[in-house]
């Protein structure tokens, strides 16, 4: 039987020519793809109970591929969403697969065979102001820790940053003296100037005193335990620490699944309700359509009931429709 080709060979080249090299993709598609594919190979490592660098690509096959989805939001509590996030990285790594070996091109075709799951488009999910401002009190501001806690919910909460812009901030990207904004990099190397809000400006100002960043430096804002650019799944646990401290005076945030990205469409919600247009929204928050950004005018219901009241549309008693057929009558009876 012939041998298939290294793993480790095809990640290395699949990252270093085919993503950066060849289709100059953003850091940020890398760090997503990097994730999708470092799961699914410690998942598989599991699975062939071998060390991953022992792994060779048909111990990636369509079985272990569905079992590693299944386990996305079984295990993992993902949803629909991130299932198909985490299976679009997989099927890029498999084209490549299929185009760097023919000896691969049977496997890599049945994992490219795996259909997406549809997903129901729910309505964006917000934080009321109150639970907000509970969260954001939560971390301890006479600690280093919960100083950096606060100033990075602080963030997300004022800016609406998505997790990768606001960890990728660095102290140059800062413009803190009036009016304060900040440098956001967005998906597909975008970027746009963001205002901050004056709580912000200065929780950024004592914050790039503390660590002694200076005004043009590269350094990451915001950094881990080890001193390092946080990650995401810092940035998570960040937020889910918070979570339990402010659970005791609001026992409600438990239930509410806060992730960093529910203060990014909380903060829309705060926008919209302000009446700010949905063009202004939509170049703040970067989105790429405005159908993305309209879903928030569509999940606020309380502006929804505003605008009735505005127009004068009241419910009217109106007389009940009698039958005099006696067919009909005793279907209205029933």
């Amino acid at each position: 039987m012939s041998k298939l080709p290294n793993l480790a060979v095809l990640l290395e080249s699949f990252f270093r020519r085919r993503l950066v090299e060849q289709r100059n993709v953003s850091p940020l598609t890398v760090a997503t793809y990097r994730d999708a594919l470092r799961l699914l190979v410690l998942y598989a490592s599991r699975h062939a109970k071998r060390e991953p660098c022992r792994l060779e690509v048909r111990d990636l096959g369509r079985d272990v591929v569905l079992g590693f989805l299944e386990h996305v939001e079984r295990d993992r509590g993902n949803g629909p969403r991130t299932r198909n996030a985490r299976l679009t990285a997989i099927r890029s790594f498999f084209r490549h697969v299929a185009a760097s070996d023919p000896k691969a091109l049977a496997i890599a075709q049945q994992v490219l065979d795996i259909p997406l799951k549809r997903t129901v488009l729910r309505a964006p999910r917000h934080l009321s102001e109150s639970a907000l401002n509970t969260l954001l009190d939560a971390p301890d501001q006479q600690t280093p820790l919960g100083r950096r806690d606060y100033t990075l919910l602080l963030f997300l909460a004022r800016t609406g940053a998505r997790v990768s812009e606001a960890i990728g901030v660095d102290a140059a990207d800062l413009r803190l003296d009036r009016p304060p904004h900040v440098l956001l990099r967005g998906k597909g190397r975008k970027e746009r100037w963001v205002p901050l809000a004056p709580d912000l400006a200065r929780a950024l100002v004592n914050f790039r005193k503390e660590r002694g960043l200076g005004y043009d430096e590269r350094e990451p804002v915001f950094v881990g335990a080890r001193g390092g650019r946080l990650t995401r799944f810092g940035t998570t646990h960040v937020v889910r620490r918070a979570v339990r401290l402010a659970a005791a005076h609001a026992p409600g945030l438990t239930r509410e699944r806060v992730s960093p990205h529910l203060l990014r469409h909380s903060l829309a919600m705060q926008l919209l309700r302000a009446g700010t247009d949905l063009v202004t929204i939509q170049a703040w928050l970067g989105h790429a359509n405005l159908s993305t950004t309209h879903r928030y005018a569509e999940a606020d219901a309380a502006m929804m009931r505003r605008s009735l009241e505005l127009a004068g549309v009241t419910s009217r008693p109106g007389k009940r429709f009698t039958p005099k057929d006696s067919v009909l009558q005793i279907l209205e009876g029933l």
